[in-house]
Formats: C-alpha cells, sequence, structure tokens
C-alpha cells in the first residue's frame, strides 16, 4: 500500500489539535480506515515561528500562535502574564454550556489539575470621560458622565447590549444560534425613527450600525468605552454579535491552567510526540519553515515553501495527499498572492472568485497587548481607586475545609450537586455567597457558619479586569500566580489590553522620540519572535495613564512604580495580522464554515485535499474553541474520523 504523506501548515491550537487527532483518532467505519494515518505514514508539521516545546525543540517563545504566555524572566516557576489568548470557559455538561473540546482535550492530556478558575469581577474600577467610579456604584445619586435621556446614564453601560439584544429572540442552543445565524431577524418594534425594520435579516446588519441607530451617540459611546473591547462594537455581523457579546457580562467564569495558557500547547506537542513512537507513523517537524505557495494536480497537493530568514522566495517544492492550512486569514491571503503570480500547472483553488468571496467572510480585528510585573501589587496596597478583586467560590478545596469543621455531609453534597448548586460559582459579596448557600442547603447559616463559610471560599482569583476610554482600554490583574510561592514576590499586570483603532496609539511609541523606522512591516514578524521590550518612553505613558485610573484625574505618575520588566506584543503585525476576527455582515456563517473548510466545495467539479481551520471561520470566533472545532469537523466529515465527543447537541460548526 502507497504510503500517505499529511502535511499541515500552522503550529498553533487549530494545526497541533489535527496532529493529535490524526494519531490518536479512530476510524468511523472500521471496514475502511484508508484515510487513517498508519505504520509508515509521514505526518508533517510546518510552521512560520518557532515555539519552545521542549528541551529538544527549543524556540524564541512559548506555544500557541495567538496564545502567548510569558513569565517573568522567562522563568516557567515564576509569575506569568497572558499576552494572547489567556482562558476558556470549562464545560458544564448540566447547562450544556462552555468550551466542550477544549475541556476535553485538558482531560485527555491529564491537564485537569492545573485547571484553576480565571474569574472576572462583577464590580468592575472603571475610569471614564476623567471620572473615576465602580461599575456597581452607578445609580440615580451617582450617574456615569454620559448624557443620556430617560436617566440611561444612571444604569449599568451593559445594558446598552441587553437594549439591542432585545430586538431578536435569542436562541438559548448552539443548534439554535446556527439557525439564527441563517434566518434571523428582528423580531421586536425598532421605533419610529429607527432606519431598521421588524422583518430586517440580522446578518444583513452591520452592528455598530445597528447599535448607533438603537442607542444614539451618547449611549453608544457609553456602551463601548466601559466594556473595554472596541473589537466587540465594530460593524461586524448582527447575527453572531447578538450571541457572542454574550460572553462579556461582568461576573463571567472562565478557567486557564497553573503554568498558563501555552502550557495546554506544550503538552499537546509532548503527545504527539509520544503517539508517533507507538504509531510508527513518520513525524517531521520544520520551525522557521512557512508555506509560500500552493495547488492541486491529479490528486495531489502541489505546495512551496520558503524559509523565515527568506520568507518570499520560494525555497523548495513539495507534495502531499492532503494539506492543512491551520492559519488565519492574513497568512492564507500572502499565500494566495503567492500562488496567483507563480507559474503553475494545476488547480489554484485559493484564487476562485469564490473562494475570495468567502475568505473575505472574516473581519481581521487587531490587537495589542503590553505586559508589566512589578515587586508590590501597588493597584491594591495604595491605589486610591483599587480593583475590586477578592471573590468567594465554593472549590473542592472549600468543601474539604468545610467538612474538616463538621459541616453535614448532606450539605456539602447539596452545594456541589444540588438545585440550585453553588460548586464553582464566584461570589463578589459576603452577602451573595451566604444567601447563595443559604438557599442551596435549605436553611439560614448561624453567624458561626458564616465565618467558616467565608474563611474557606475567600479567592484571590478575580482578574478584574477594569476598563477606560483612554487608550489603555483594559487593565487586568494578574497578581502573583507563580508555581512556587516561596522567595521573591513578583505581581503581574496585562496594563493595557486594545484592539481595533486604539491599538495605533502604543505603536508609535515602539520606538521612542528621535529613533527612525529601521525594518518594514512586512518583515516584522515580531509575533513569532516573541514579547518584545518596551521603550522608557512606552512605561511612562503606560504609569501615565494606569496613575489616572487608580489615583484620580491628573495625578502623578510616579504614583504607579517602574516595573521591573514590561513587554508587548503587537498582533496587527505579520504574519497574523490580527488578534482575533469577527465575521462580516452580509454572509450566511454557516454556509461559509462549511465549504470554506474545504474551498474546493465552492467550485463545480473541483475537489483539492486541501483544507482550512483555525477560529478565524469558526462558531468560536477568537477562542481556543474555535480552532479545534473546525479542525474536528474537517477530520470527522472529510477523513472518516469518529467525533471525539458527541456533537448532536454540539455542533462543531453549524450543520446544513
Amino acid at each position: 500500500m502507497k504510503t500517505k504523506t499529511y502535511s499541515i501548515f500552522g503550529a498553533g491550537a487549530a494545526g497541533l489539535y489535527t496532529a493529535w487527532r490524526l494519531l490518536n483518532g479512530e476510524a468511523n467505519n472500521d471496514k475502511d480506515n484508508s484515510k487513517m494515518l498508519a505504520e509508515g505514514d509521514i505526518l508533517e508539521l510546518y510552521d512560520w515561528g518557532k515555539y519552545d516545546f521542549s528541551k529538544k525543540h527549543s524556540g524564541s517563545r512559548e506555544p500557541g500562535a495567538r496564545v502567548c504566555t510569558w513569565h517573568y524572566k522567562e522563568d516557567k516557576t515564576k509569575s506569568y502574564l497572558e499576552l494572547g489568548g489567556m482562558r476558556y470557559a470549562d464545560w458544564n455538561n448540566d447547562v450544556k454550556s462552555g468550551h466542550l473540546l477544549v475541556s476535553t482535550v485538558i482531560k485527555e492530556l491529564g491537564l485537569d489539575s492545573e485547571s484553576v478558575n480565571f474569574n472576572e469581577s462583577s464590580n468592575q474600577l472603571l475610569f471614564l470621560r476623567n471620572r473615576n467610579m465602580y461599575l456597581n456604584d452607578i445609580g440615580a445619586g451617582a450617574p456615569a458622565p454620559y448624557n443620556l435621556p430617560a436617566e440611561g446614564a444612571t444604569q449599568s453601560p451593559y445594558n446598552g447590549f441587553a437594549a439591542v439584544q432585545n430586538l431578536v429572540n435569542s436562541p438559548t442552543t448552539r443548534l439554535g444560534w446556527c439557525e439564527f445565524y441563517r434566518n434571523g431577524t428582528l423580531s421586536k418594534e425598532t421605533g419610529a425613527q429607527s432606519v431598521f425594520e421588524n422583518g430586517d435579516f440580522a446578518k444583513d446588519i452591520g452592528y455598530w450600525n445597528l447599535m448607533y441607530d438603537q442607542l444614539g451617540p451618547e449611549g453608544f459611546a457609553y456602551t463601548a468605552d466601559a466594556n473595554g473591547y472596541t473589537s466587540n462594537v465594530i460593524n461586524w455581523n448582527s447575527a453572531d454579535a447578538f450571541n457572542a457579546n454574550n460572553e462579556f457580562a461582568p461576573g463571567n467564569q472562565y478557567k486557564t491552567l497553573t503554568q498558563g495558557y501555552s502550557s495546554m500547547f506544550t503538552a499537546l506537542f509532548d503527545e504527539i510526540e509520544k503517539l508517533v513512537k507507538k504509531s510508527g507513523v513518520v513525524f517531521k517537524y520544520y520551525p522557521d519553515t512557512r508555506l509560500h505557495s500552493i495547488y492541486e494536480k491529479n490528486n495531489v497537493i502541489h505546495f512551496g515553501i520558503a524559509t523565515r530568514r527568506d520568507p518570499w522566495q520560494k525555497t523548495e517544492s513539495k507534495t502531499a495527499d492532503a494539506a492543512w492550512l491551520a492559519m488565519p486569514r492574513n497568512s492564507i491571503d500572502l499565500v494566495a498572492q503567492a500562488t496567483r503570480y507563480a507559474s503553475i500547472d494545476g488547480f489554484d483553488v485559493l484564487n476562485e472568485r469564490e473562494v475570495q468571496l468567502y475568505l473575505e467572510a472574516a473581519v481581521m480585528q487587531p490587537s495589542y497587548k503590553i505586559g508589566l510585573f512589578f515587586d508590590s501589587e501597588w493597584w491594591l496596597n495604595s491605589a486610591a481607586y483599587p480593583p475590586k478583586l477578592t471573590c468567594y467560590t465554593i472549590t473542592g478545596d472549600t468543601l474539604k475545609q468545610l467538612e474538616n469543621l463538621n459541616w453535614a455531609k448532606n450539605d456539602l453534597r447539596e452545594m456541589e450537586y444540588g438545585n440550585p448548586a453553588v460548586f464553582n460559582i464566584a461570589y463578589d459579596s459576603v452577602e451573595a455567597i451566604t444567601l447563595a448557600v443559604s438557599n442551596c442547603i435549605g436553611e439560614t447559616l448561624d453567624l458561626e457558619q458564616q465565618t467558616q463559610l467565608l474563611g474557606a471560599s475567600r479567592q484571590r482569583n478575580t482578574i478584574g479586569p477594569a476598563f477606560t476610554d483612554s487608550p489603555v482600554r483594559m487593565a487586568v490583574y494578574f497578581g502573583n500566580n507563580a508555581l512556587s510561592q516561596s522567595g521573591e514576590k513578583v505581581y503581574g499586570m496585562l496594563a493595557s489590553y486594545d484592539d481595533e483603532q486604539f491599538t495605533t496609539f502604543w505603536k508609535e511609541l515602539e520606538e521612542g522620540p528621535d529613533k527612525p523606522v529601521d525594518i518594514p512591516t512586512c518583515e516584522d514578524v515580531q509575533p513569532l519572535a516573541g514579547p518584545r521590550d518596551c521603550p522608557p518612553i512606552m512605561i511612562k505613558m503606560l504609569r501615565k495613564q494606569l496613575a489616572e485610573m487608580h489615583f484620580g484625574p491628573g495625578s502623578d505618575f510616579n504614583l504607579v512604580p517602574v516595573p521591573l520588566e514590561a513587554r508587548y506584543m503587537d498582533w496587527s503585525l505579520p504574519p497574523f495580522n490580527a488578534g482575533y476576527h469577527a465575521w462580516a455582515a452580509h454572509y450566511d456563517i454557516g454556509d461559509v464554515q462549511r465549504k470554506i473548510r474545504k474551498p474546493s466545495q465552492l467550485i463545480e467539479g473541483k475537489d483539492a485535499n486541501i483544507f482550512i481551520v483555525g477560529e478565524t471561520y469558526s462558531n468560536d470566533q477568537a477562542w481556543v474553541e474555535g480552532a479545534y472545532c473546525t479542525a474536528e469537523s474537517v477530520l470527522n466529515d472529510f477523513f472518516d474520523m469518529k467525533p471525539i465527543v458527541d456533537e448532536d447537541s454540539y455542533p462543531f460548526i453549524c450543520p446544513e
């Protein structure tokens, strides 16, 4: 039997997941497993970057493509910050909510014990229009500084999202949202002055257009300023925005890993190497190597590769039986451009008109993150406006402590499994957790029980964030999260988390005064090299804005100490040119998802085993979950592989 060669381009989430599943997956039909990898077959993994997977495969930064954990002094035992993707929503099987595939991968890799809460505060610190405030303090006596009718400024800024959301009947399931993407309409009255009408398809409306129409300029500004993410309020597909913006309400609970989110990809690569030895598949890993161009001829995939040193010139031509483009839109565009102008004798699928149209369904969203490490938590110890980072959570450790304090076993069981259960839910006040536990066990807690509960459940695992309309936009407090809590104490802060137009504010501070630009943007692949040191002028600007956020308008920047280390990641740079993606308006999201996975489906009479996987064209854009889901769907639908989990109630992509 002829050996197969499968080539994957991109060693981020989608590429690693695909390689892992090709090695551990099972055929859906025991009688025909010809598409599965077997002993002697070749599995190739190419990546433009060089990630630090292991001692054998060392690199310039921790793995994960647009996930990038950065440890203080590059020491994995010390405190870390996330300068890319940072968290996941743990799957809750009772309510069918969360990131099912990420949760499954973490379990399969044996990382459950390293999964920890990554909670958002429900009482965020805000600095808006030169005023400091807390979310829960906004009210009749303390309105937000926005000129809104009908006392709108006395209400939460998240009411703006809710007001727009109320124009539709929101589905409650993943499958329901897939149907809404195709046929969902504005089903409520939009108002006499609205430019939109009841019955308009949501997919054909830009979200910024709709928000401005419904909220007016001040209402839009209040909602946009106070939610931190500019990417949430751009002119993307309203049908998807209705769903996605449910994720960002305050108080949401997420999880991460004790050594940082990148550690999942380190473990995934390690598992790939173990499976290769077990299966007899020949594994070839090519870092610092990019896909240059690609086409199909006579059922064979022909592609050119280039080196990171000279990325625009093809250095070698190769072939494969199937190829995965595990890369975001900009990287795919670069491959299409090179292929377009090459002299080829075959099917150039990426440059077909229909494929180009579908590739444009994804909007590229630039992102910028700046991380600082300090020798103290000054934002808590000395700030006039400290973020609210304490929460109360019933964890396994909490239940053990309460058991040792002779709490009734039935009560403890109810707290973990009852209805309403309180296990692993974050509460931001003493009153909130006391009431929740009382309701759960069916009796009022006495004073001694309250004291014991608070002592056992008090957590410092809330990360904020704090939001501002200044260019900082969002600050996330990681604190001292080192594996070892002995020795030097170092506290991390994601001091600026920006996207969209705010990224250019910091970009102009990268060089500093009197320093000319010395590298063209097309050659600046800083995201592959890893976090870059911040120049003094950028640090000073950060301290100036952080001082105003935490000490008040016009505060002396010296109130914020000089950081021990300061680095940034500019995700607007190649090869990603985006921190994440959104669906453009006027597209049927499900149709694009299904067809762009294997773009030859768009061309009648053509069939090329070239696949596109990643978060870009997924149901979960901006999340690792989206990368895993598109990769899994390709293997299930085109390689006859059994799904890793039951997809009946959790479609990986939208079905027909």
